[in-house]
Order: C-alpha cells, then structure tokens, then sequence
C-alpha cells in the first residue's frame, strides 16, 4: 500500500496558521483551491510581513461562515446565484481556474492510462457499474489488464463545491445520474464511502483497493494518484492540465452571470477538459471592518498579479488580464461605513 504524501489541505492549515495580528485576514471554504491559497500566502508574507490564516472546510462552510461574518473572506468552488448575492449583500469574484479529475486505486495503473467517456463516469458513480473488468470500461481501454475488483466509490461527506461541480457534469452528460443522484454541494450518493474534503478523499482512494473518487487536480499530482483520462464533448481523448482547463475557460462570458458564477463544463472546444471550474471568493458589500477588508483585496490583488507563476506551478488557470479588470472594477462595491470605495482607500 503506498504512504500518501502530505495533503494539500494539512499543508495549507499548516503554512497558513498564525497569530493572528492586526494586519492579518482570515478565510474559510474550499479545499479545492487551497494549495494555491496555501502557496500564495507563503510568498505573500515573505513579500509584505502580512499572513493569511485560511481554513480549507468546504464550500458550504465557506459561504456559513461569510455569512456569519467571522472571516474576512469565504471561497467557495460553487458560485452563489444572483439573488442569494443581493440577500446577503455579497460581492463574489473569480480568484484562479482548475479542473476535477476522477482517481482511481488499481495495481499498476498509471496516470492517464485509462480514458472513461461521461456516460461511463456516471455509471461508475451512481452504482451500476460494479466491477473494473466491465464491458463499458473493457470496451473504452482495449488492451488495458483490467481486474475483477470490485469498485468502491469515494464521495465527499462535507459540503463541497469540487461536488457541485463534479455532479453538475456527470448530471449534464448522464439523465440517469441526473434522475437517482441530481447535483448540488451535497446528494445522496447510492453507493460507497465519504472522506471530508480533497484531502480524505485522496487518502480514502489510496487506502482502497479498487475505489475511485473525484479531487481537485493539484491534489492527484501532488499525491502522484493514477487520474482518468476523458473523452470529452467534441469526442477527443484529453489529459487534465493548465492548457485542457484554459480551453474550457476561453470561451466563457464571465458577465454572463451574476458574481462572475459562469459555468465552465463539458464545454465544446476540442480541447477541453470536460470538468472545469473557477473558484470564488465571496466579501460583504458593506465593509464592517474596512482595514481588513482592504487588505483581502491587497492580497488578491497581489494574487492575481504578482502570484500567477505561482498558479501555473500547481497546473491551476490564472484568470485572462480582461477579467482581473473585471474583477477589480467589480471591488468598487465594497465600501466601508461612509460609503467610500474600500479598495480606493
């Protein structure tokens, strides 16, 4: 049984846990971008003296806990809609692009090596494929030696925007999936085991003979885990790195939809990576505390600039120079008790 290496989501509790001072800030949500939340914060101190203590404990606690507001920032992988914004007097911004992959634990498979369609992804992850010498999987990977282990599915057991995204493409290419589990940062999986956050899930499918799961892509290379090649829309086989997930993102109108909250998809270029997602950040119009809501948008503007390297280093997507105007213009709405620009402070 192999050791898993380090998880990102330790790593980033323990780069980023600090005392916290006055010109500190705090955040909370989604595991799926804290290693480079976790790389960013490290160069970040290293350049200002100023830290980032972010708590990687899911999209759903990420966007409880803004709402709460007892962090300065919640991130979430799941965009809020437009009217649950306004509700809450929110102000949500793309801060990178990546993409979820499928892990799978069989002897001597290696990264990319098997290709599985959409369809067969479902199957997979609603139950009805039960073994990995199946028809459906045989008939994609000719040639592959592929056992009678049974498979058991890893799913998140927390509130997660990486299953919103996962679920809300297995729903679009599978009715089947779309009609027994449906979609959303938490469903009703048929089958298999939970593990909280990218992290247990990475460790449940090292831990498993035979178990397939779904994580954010720094976590599967990180941890050197056997990922999934796709077949995606226009039906050409494709790898997950920063080119398959800048396809998916080239084509998207970020002004589309509220807050940015595009979908990114089972999108139709010919080189896309079929699961695709940006990652948000969520702040609150009116700044009760403008100092340190200034120094979250230093941060991020910082992040966005200077720490783009940075992003492509964990195969992540840094957002197009247009949309980090975009993003930046869209800060002017986040304004301290006077009704001044906080970022123009």
């Amino acid at each position: 049984m192999r050791t898993l290496l380090p998880t990102f989501a330790g790593i980033a509790l323990a780069a980023l846990a600090t005392v916290t001072h006055a010109q500190d800030i705090t955040g909370a949500g989604a595991t799926f971008p804290a290693p480079v939340y976790a790389k960013w914060a490290e160069a970040y101190k290293a350049s200002t003296g100023k830290s980032l203590n972010y708590q990687p404990i899911g999209s759903g606690g990420g966007i409880k806990q803004i709402q709460a507001k007892t962090v300065d920032f919640g991130a979430s992988d799941d965009p809020m809609k437009g009217d649950e914004l306004a509700r809450d007097g929110l102000v949500q911004f793309p801060a990178v692009v990546g993409g979820i992959v499928a892990v799978v634990n069989l002897p001597g498979l290696e990264p990319g090596k098997m290709k599985l369609t959409g369809k067969v992804l479902a199957d997979l992850f609603r139950g009805s494929i039960k073994t990995w010498n199946d028809a459906a999987i045989a008939s994609l990977n000719p040639g592959l030696k592929l056992p009678a282990t049974a498979v058991t599915v890893v799913y998140r057991s927390d509130s997660s925007g990486t299953t919103a995204g996962f679920t809300n493409y297995l729903a679009q290419v599978s009715p089947e999936f779309k009609q027994s589990v449906s979609e959303g940062k938490t469903v009703n999986w048929p089958t298999g085991l939970g593990g909280k956050g990218n992290a247990g899930v990475s460790a449940n499918v090292v831990k498993i003979a035979g178990a397939i799961g779904y994580v954010e892509y720094a976590y599967a290379k990180q941890n050197k885990m056997a990922h999934v090649a796709m077949v995606n829309r226009a039906g050409k086989t494709v790898e997950p790195d920063d080119t398959t997930f800048a396809a998916a993102a080239a084509a998207a109108d970020w002004n589309s939809a509220p807050g940015f909250g595009v979908n990114l998809n089972n999108q139709p270029a010919p080189d896309a990576w079929p699961i695709t997602s940006a990652t948000y950040i969520l702040m609150h119009k009116a700044a009760a505390k403008p100092e340190r809501s200034r120094e979250v948008l230093k941060f991020f503007s910082w992040a966005l600039t200077s720490g783009q390297k940075l992003a492509v280093d964990l195969d992540y997507v840094p957002l197009p120079a247009p949309v980090v105007k975009l993003v930046e213009k869209a800060w002017a709405d986040i304004r301290d008790p006077s009704g001044k620009a906080v970022a123009a402070n």
